[in-house]
């Protein structure tokens, strides 16, 4: 599978999580729209494009097993964590609940809004080990008030790649009257996804990421019932669209079109999607699940540091506690400079973490070669 896609083959590359990698065959569907656009642009984007975009938002949803005008594109789940946090007319007082698990990125947007509004940013604490379903769903709720407006949770985390118990929160949520935003920026193409199952009033997640699709390719879910507090970050013909627009609803209108972009990494979703079934990709993951674990034991094992989670919580990415005496920055560093390993080292909540990713184009021998460098590395003082 490694020489279906771009990456570098001198590259060991165990970072899918952070960017994601395009196929080749997806990647040229990409150029090729490109390529469309730039033949006769007006044609493209002022006649053709409102309904190839439903097109596009109609392979997903069938994806997705959502309602295409439930689902906007937008070009990562960071923006769509903002428009959702725009949209709210937060007051004083009002607060926002999370936990300490969350994108560095979105908790900064929560922050900016927080400080913009005089609303409050909490962020309940997840202890590692992680304990079960229904621990952190109390935890969580330890933090609710009269205030809470909103939950906002990631499906899978980033910094410490765990599967959190996102339907019993939203369901909890829901009968308490809170509304709910999940941060599914890891879960598309990592994990099947059925967003009415999920039950969130907002779901935001990547297409660049697991499903293989172009950088610039994400999506945002709104429950119908929600749609209109929906506010654009920018506003554009949308506002007032047209007699002849395909869209059926003023959430799709606000978003569709921002102005002048290059929309072919959204029209390329369905061939990341058809690459995925043409490679069977329920088997694949699997396989690259067993790899994970198998890695996972084995720097368990060798760095004698406890599981943050149990196997149940991890997909194709897992992240592992380093000892408290390494350096991450310069782990981080070294593991690229000397032995062209592409993994990230980070620090957080006082602890050091190694994230590995793992899909299709890694293999054992990258697992070996991690593993080796490790010991030389760590084993040499860092």
């Amino acid at each position: 599978m490694k020489s279906l896609f771009l990456l570098d083959p001198e590259i060991i590359y165990l970072n899918h999580g952070s960017f994601g990698a395009c196929p080749r065959p997806v990647f040229e569907e990409y150029q090729a729209w490109q390529l469309r656009l730039e033949q006769q642009p007006v044609l493209f984007l002022g006649r053709q494009y409102p309904a190839l975009e439903c097109q596009a938002r109609q392979v997903l949803g069938e994806y997705l097993h959502a309602d295409p005008d439930d689902l906007a594109f937008v070009p990562n789940a960071t923006h769509g964590v903002n428009i959702v946090a725009r949209s709210l007319a937060l007051q004083p007082g009002d607060e926002i609940l999370a936990t300490d698990h969350e994108y560095g990125a979105c908790d900064y947007t929560w922050e900016f809004i927080a400080a913009k509004t005089g609303a409050r940013y909490i962020r309940a604490s997840i202890p590692l080990p992680l304990p079960g379903d229904e621990e952190i769903v109390e935890l969580l709720w330890q933090r609710v008030t009269p205030h809470t407006r909103l939950i906002f949770i990631s499906h899978i985390t980033s910094p410490t790649a765990v599967r959190l118990p996102v339907e019993w929160i939203c369901q909890r949520a829901r009968q308490a009257g809170i509304r709910t935003l999940i941060d599914g920026a890891h879960a598309p193409g990592q994990i099947d996804l059925n967003l009415p199952q999920i039950g969130a009033d907002f779901y935001t997640g990547n297409c660049h990421k697991w499903l293989l699709a172009p950088k610039g390719s994400a999506f945002l879910f709104a429950h119908k019932e929600v749609q209109p507090l929906i506010e654009p970050l920018v506003v554009s013909w949308g506002y007032r669209p047209s007699k002849n627009s395909p869209h059926r609803s003023q959430f799709i209108d606000y978003l569709s079109w921002s102005g002048t972009t290059d929309p072919a990494a959204f029209l390329a979703v369905p061939a990341a999607i058809g690459f995925q079934r043409q490679h069977h990709w329920d088997e694949a993951r699997a396989k690259c699940r067993r790899l994970a674990l198998q890695t996972r034991q084995r720097l368990l094992e060798w760095l004698k540091t406890p599981a943050i989670c149990d196997e149940q919580r991890i997909h194709q990415m897992f992240s592992v506690l380093l000892p408290p005496q390494v350096n991450a920055d310069q782990l981080k560093s070294s593991l690229y400079d000397e032995y062209r390993i592409e993994a990230p080292v980070i620090e957080w909540n006082e602890h050091k973490i190694l994230r590995i990713s793992i899909q299709v184009y890694n293999s054992p021998a990258d697992a070996d070669a991690l593993l080796q460098a490790l010991k030389e590395l760590i084993g040499g003082g860092y």
